[in-house]
Order: structure tokens, then C-alpha cells, then sequence
């Protein structure tokens, strides 16, 4: 039985300091007494503890009492604690269990291999799987350009890890990165009905990691890589490029990237600027910080600065590596020194892809009028997104519980997409401008404002229009031959007695 704990919750106490989050959601298994305000009580006290009440569920009914499960999401793991802590407090209730739902969600993985086909008779089995099977194999030895369209290979995508970089844990290994990548594998079919699956090599060492997506490289359509740190995921990114035929793409570099363009497209017509005419300053010259500078020097961007920990990236800095040596002569030819909040003097535009707070909000005043602010650092962005907005016209962030996030998710399911259907062997640039130019397009004029400046990502449109754009422009590279009113069909090519 549910009660309706709406009237319930409306006196108690807002919640108090971070917004609560489904992440940190528990359920509470306790017991109350036979008074009907106990539930009142219950609800009271999960809300002046700070947390929020999702339901209130009655397990057993008594005489003498009432066995409840009380459902609620609290700011962190100290704060669900702390929820906890004020149930047990309230008279005549005693808490017996506490789970944590984002744990029992992850119980067993959350991702499975389910059959296409029916197996239930010999008929099935006699196709399926032997001996007629045998005459599939063959045909695809003999014509190796259709294993695309007869296996899974034509619809799979591995997502590949050594989980050095761990959205914003770090170096926890490849074992601890697994929900990370089949949450990503969950994602693709989810969003693209791509079948994907988590590869996590207990290696970091780059030519065992090249070698071993290279072997592993023939069943699948594409090479999703993940949380790979920097520098190495720009060799181990380059080598498979050069190596393989089939579409690689790191989504910490890309997928950021075109999100990032996406937004600040329609942010920049939020604010009338020109993107060849704007100031940015970017923050983190790692893997997300070296493709959003190059996708925006590729858009038309002509005045970028890159901030990191050795300050404002310089080319007669001789303490930089040479991935952001590179940067820095991409960016600053007039060698600017200093630090961020120099850089942001006289900017319009700043993108945090660095770490937690790495500036005041009031170092944003120096920014000229009508500035744009997209601190993304993961789990806890550049600059308070809440207060950048006493400084800026347009904020964005990677917060589901703010205005324009800015999510992955948004890009790379719609990207494979393209390119599985388009069959493409690799993705270049032009592919990624088609993916973020897409995807602002999501947006239409009379959607537009400071508040929404990017689609959501449970938008149907957005992977359609992403996945449509990659393919069209992958179709139009030099030597591509692949007509894609024929590219998902199933109708089989390879046997002697069809016509090809």
C-alpha cells in the first residue's frame, strides 16, 4: 500500500544545503506505532533532516503497528547518514534496514545478451546455430566486406578502458570502472540501439592496449574509447586510427566537443556574438580541454586561451608537455602569461573541462558583457554554476539539476549511429561539425533562451538528427561508396544462389 505523503511533506523543512540527488536515493525499512501521525512524523523528519521524499510505502499492517519502507533521495552519502539518523530519532519508530537503491540498481550489472532469434526447435537450432550456420561462415570467408551485414559486427561498438581517468575519480583501475561502461553500453542501446559492451583491460601500457583493440577489433563496427588518461589517449587514439577500419573515437575528447560546440552555438545567438569574433578561455588542457580547442578552431574560433596548472598556456614555456606545447602554439602565438583570472579579462566566453573550483565566481566580473560560462568539471564543476550567474548571460554545466546540461549523451550514441549505418572506416572532423551542428539545430528559435540552449538528452530528435548529419557527411567523404538507403538493411548478399 502507497500513501500519498504530499499534504505530509508540505510543513516540513526545505532542504537544506546541496540540492538532493536519485543517486544518493535510499530506502528506509522501519517501524512506527499504530498512530495514525506517525507516517506525518515520518515524512517530517526525512525533510527537516534536509532530505526529500519520493514514497512511503506500508509492508505490514498490525494492530499494534505498521512495518513502512520510506523512500528518499538525500545531497551525499554523509547526508543520507544523516536521514537515517533523524528517523531513528523520532518516537515510537525503530529502523531496521537501510538500502541503497544506486547499489541494488547495480546488483548482477546492468546489461545482458538477449537472443534475436527463436530457439525452440530443430528448425531453429538447424539454422541458427549447426550445420547451417556452417554455410554462412563460408560465405563470409569468401566475401569478408559482408561479415557488417550478416553478424553483429554491423550494429556492436566496444566501449574500451584501462579506467585510469574515471569521470572524476581518477586511477581506480578496470575492474572499479565497470559500471561506468556498462552504463555506457546501457546508454548506446538505450538512445541508438546500438549493442555495446564494456572492454576494461587491466593494462595501461599503450602498445598493449593498441594490440589488444586490434585483435579484438574484427567483431566489432566501432571503437568507443573511455576514460583513458592523457597523454596516452591521444597516441593509443592515433595508432587505432592509423590501424584499424573502423570509426574510433574517444567520447572524453569528441563527444565533449560536440556538445560543447553544440551549446555554445546557441548561446552565442542567445548573446548576438559571432564565434570568429568572441575571446575564450578554456580551462583543462587534458583530453576534453585539446578537442574542444581543436573542434573550435575547426568551427572558426581565432582568439582561444588554455588554462592548466602551469598557468595560461605559452610556447616559451619550457616546463609544458608536448601535447600542451602543442596546444599553446595553436592558441597563443603572442605567448600571454598568467593565470586564469588574468585570462578571463576581457573574455567572452569561459569552458571549465579542469577541476573542482578552480575560481571564485567573482573572478568572472572581468569578463566583457553578455558573457557565457560553461563549468563542466565532473563531479564538481570550475565555478559554482548558482553564483556564475550574477556574471554571466548564459551558464551551462554537466548538472542534471540545473539548466542546460551539458551531457555526453547527447552526442555519442548518435554518432555511431551515423556512422555504423554509413559503414564508415573512420570519422574525421567534418564529421564532428555535422554532429554539433545538428544538434543545436534540436533547438528552435522560438525554444530559445539563456535557459535552454541545448536539448535534452530524453529528446527522441536529438540522436536522429546527430545520427542523420554524421551520416550524410560521412557519405560524402572521398572514397566513401556506401548508399545509406541500403546501409541497416538485414536482407542477406554473400550466398551463391542470391543475387548479389
Amino acid at each position: 500500500m502507497s500513501i500519498d505523503i504530499q499534504n505530509d511533506t508540505a510543513a516540513a523543512a526545505p532542504p537544506r544545503g546541496p540540492v538532493t540527488s536519485a543517486s544518493y536515493s535510499i530506502t528506509v525499512r522501519l517501524s512506527a506505532d499504530g498512530d495514525p501521525a506517525s507516517i506525518g512524523r515520518i515524512a517530517t523528519a526525512v525533510g527537516h533532516a534536509g532530505g526529500a521524499v519520493t514514497a512511503i510505502d506500508v509492508v505490514e499492517s498490525r494492530a499494534d503497528g505498521l512495518t513502512v519502507d520510506v523512500t528518499c533521495s538525500a545531497a551525499d552519502a554523509g547526508h543520507s547518514e544523516e536521514v537515517v539518523a533523524a528517523l531513528d530519532a523520532v518516537d515510537n519508530v525503530h529502523v531496521h534496514k537501510v538500502s541503497d537503491r544506486t547499489f541494488l540498481l547495480h546488483l548482477g550489472g546492468k546489461i545482458e545478451v538477449a537472443s534475436k532469434v527463436p530457439l525452440k526447435t530443430r528448425d531453429d537450432l538447424s539454422m541458427a546455430y549447426t550445420p547451417g550456420v556452417a554455410r554462412v561462415c563460408l560465405a563470409l570467408a569468401e566475401h569478408p566486406e559482408d561479415v557488417r551485414r550478416l553478424t553483429i559486427k554491423g550494429n556492436t561498438v566496444a566501449v574500451v578502458t584501462d579506467g585510469s581517468a574515471v569521470l572524476g575519480l581518477g586511477d581506480i583501475g578496470p575492474g572499479a570502472s565497470m559500471p561506468v561502461m556498462e552504463g555506457k553500453a546501457a546508454l548506446f542501446k538505450r538512445f541508438a540501439d546500438i549493442d555495446a559492451w564494456p572492454i576494461a583491460l587491466d593494462t595501461q601500457d599503450v602498445d598493449e592496449i593498441v594490440r589488444t583493440v586490434e585483435l579484438i577489433a574484427p567483431g566489432f563496427g566501432g571503437i568507443n574509447l573511455e576514460d583513458i588518461s592523457a597523454p596516452r589517449c591521444f597516441e593509443i587514439e592515433a595508432r587505432l586510427r592509423e590501424k584499424l577500419d573502423i570509426p574510433v573515437f574517444h567520447d572524453d575528447q569528441h563527444g565533449t566537443a560536440i556538445c560543447v560546440l553544440a551549446a555554445l552555438r546557441n548561446a552565442l545567438r542567445v548573446v548576438a556574438k559571432q564565434l570568429e569574433d568572441i575571446a575564450i578561455v578554456v580551462a583543462g588542457g587534458g583530453a576534453a580541454g585539446t578537442a574542444i580547442v581543436s573542434l573550435l578552431l575547426e568551427a572558426g574560433a581565432r582568439n582561444v586561451l588554455v588554462w592548466d596548472r602551469e598557468g595560461i598556456l605559452s610556447p616559451d614555456d619550457e616546463r609544458l608537455s608536448p601535447a600542451k606545447l602543442d596546444l599553446a602554439r595553436r592558441t597563443n602565438p603572442s605567448c600571454r602569461r598568467g593565470e586564469l583570472p588574468d585570462a578571463l579579462v576581457g573574455a567572452d566566453v569561459f569552458i571549465g573541462v579542469s577541476a573542482a573550483n578552480v575560481i571564485p565566481a567573482e573572478a568572472l566580473a572581468g569578463m566583457n558583457e553578455r558573457a557565457v560560462v560553461f563549468p563542466m568539471a565532473n563531479p564538481t564543476p570550475d565555478v559554482d554554476p548558482v553564483r556564475a550567474r550574477q556574471y554571466a548571460e548564459v551558464v551551462a554545466s554537466g548538472r542534471s539539476d540545473l539548466p542546460n546540461q551539458i551531457n555526453n549523451v547527447l552526442a555519442f550514441p548518435g554518432v555511431f549511429r551515423g556512422l555504423l549505418d554509413a559503414r564508415a572506416k573512420e570519422i574525421r572532423p567534418g564529421m564532428l561539425l555535422a554532429a554539433a551542428d545538428a544538434l543545436a539545430a534540436v533547438v528552435r528559435d522560438d525554444q530559445l533562451n539563456p535557459n535552454y540552449i541545448i536539448p535534452s538528452v530524453f529528446d527522441h530528435a536529438v540522436t536522429e538528427a546527430v545520427a542523420s548529419a554524421v551520416a550524410r557527411e560521412a557519405k560524402a567523404e572521398p572514397g566513401a561508396t556506401v548508399d545509406l538507403d541500403e546501409s541497416r538493411t538485414t536482407a542477406p548478399a554473400v550466398p551463391e544462389d542470391v543475387d548479389r
